[in-house]
């Protein structure tokens, strides 16, 4: 139920242009080069397209695991130390995302490959979740294979839509240098309603996925985004193990971030830094990261939340919040009740309910009836604590509380003995 519910949602979160923008011509010659020219059935004509002289350009056709061909735009740069893997949002194609490849490429400094989903553009197959996982795990093992790129060398950019793949990936990279969230979402079903829960057929659950990001994120957000709000970006900034100082970009909306100028200076000094990082200083921060991680898990408390007995020599407290441990430590220990504990071990001390607890001097007392009892002596047994607890429950002739504490008022205001 759950898959076919994640199959029609994805039928309303993916719009590709259609027609596509482009379309790709296959070689005549032997150099087995693939170009790219304008579609002729698009009526977008203002988008630059590469040049087929271009020799920093490879267009590329990648065969994903679930059957369907890839398109895949690779930008070389000669003084490049890092490569770009960017994954772009909704409604957009290779042919719309060209000339800011170009701009990214050259500000950045970076190798730069960019791919249309399944469905999108000149890229076959049908557009949905699991095939936007595919597409991308595709595109990583072309940069291994064909050009060497190894995960220390490598960032991810998401936007929109794009966060959903881009954190899966990176949630299997654990070495990778930086991820970079564009105007991105915690999940599918968030971006259409408010919910505090994830559900079964929701898709692109980016705010499970965080949390396994081992790299710098960088989170950049508009604060008057329209489609995704601001909230999901700060969100998922919020739950990354090794957040990067964000960019919130006042007034910035969903589609036109990278017109303001602190974008691209924003994204070219985190460039610049995951650089910078070599691998003494990554390993550093990791154990650093493990040794806060370890320190946290020690002071946590235990899962079993139950009352701290009130005698403070029965128990001894590991949390004062929320937990304790008996004395005893050999003892283990298993609820009975919703209201109290039996221990194994009987000296450790007295629960609440009167149907677990058993006191340490057998001949002391013996219930007559069912609902109440007749104790036998003052030393063991307990008393109550006001003159409201001292009379009968059920009957009066086998309750009966003076004969026991010798009719004194003051053994009646003491509290538990044992």
């Amino acid at each position: 139920m759950g898959c076919m519910c994640s199959t029609l949602a994805s039928k309303f979160a993916f719009f590709p242009p259609s027609p596509p923008t482009y379309k790709i011509l296959h070689p005549e010659n032997n150099d087995g080069k693939l170009t790219v020219v304008a579609s002729p059935s698009s009526t977008t004509t203002s988008f630059p397209l590469p040049h087929a002289q271009d020799n920093s350009l490879d267009v590329l056709l990648i065969d994903n695991k679930r059957g369907s061909k890839i398109v895949a735009f690779y930008l070389r740069n000669p003084y490049a130390r890092l490569t770009l893997l960017y994954s772009h949002g909704n409604a957009a194609d290779l042919g719309q995302l060209y000339d800011l490849f170009v701009q990214l490429k050259v500000a950045l400094r970076v190798n730069l490959i960019g791919y249309d989903y399944s469905g999108y553009g000149a890229s076959t197959g049908k557009p949905s979740e699991e095939n936007t996982y595919a597409d991308i795990e595709a595109v990583y093992e072309c940069l291994e294979t064909e050009y060497g790129v190894s995960q220390e060398d490598l960032i991810l950019y998401g936007q929109s839509v794009g966060s959903g793949p881009t954190l899966h990936l990176a949630s299997k990279l654990p070495r990778l240098r930086g991820v970079v969230l564009h105007s991105a979402i915690l999940s599918g079903l968030r971006v259409v309603c408010h919910v505090k829960f994830t559900f079964c057929f929701d898709i692109y659950k980016n705010i499970n996925k965080i949390k396994n990001v081992k790299c710098p994120v960088l989170v950049i957000h508009g604060t008057e985004d329209d489609i995704v709000n601001w909230l999901h970006g700060n969100g998922l900034w919020e739950m990354a193990r090794d957040p990067y100082e964000p960019l919130w970009i006042k007034g910035g909306g969903h589609r036109n971030l990278e017109l303001y100028p602190d974008y691209i200076r924003h994204l070219c000094r985190f460039i610049q830094e995951m650089e910078n990082i070599t691998t003494e200083i990554r390993l550093k921060k990791i154990r650093q990261n493990m040794h806060v991680h370890k320190r946290s898990c020690a002071s946590h408390c235990c899962r079993i939340k139950v009352c701290r007995p009130k005698c403070p020599e029965c128990s001894m407290p590991k949390c004062v919040k929320c937990s304790w441990r008996p004395k005893c430590s050999s003892c283990c220990w298993k609820p009975k009740c919703s209201s109290c504990w039996k221990p194994k071990c009987s000296s450790c001390w007295k629960p609440k309910c009167s149907s677990c607890w058993k006191p340490k001097c057998s001949s002391c007392w013996k219930p007559k009836c069912s609902s109440c009892w007749k104790p036998s002596c003052i030393k063991c047994c307990w008393r109550p604590k006001s003159l409201k607890c001292a009379g009968p429950s059920c009957c009066i002739t086998c309750f009966q509380w003076r004969c026991c504490v010798g009719g004194t008022q003051s053994g009646l205001d003491r509290r538990q003995d044992g």
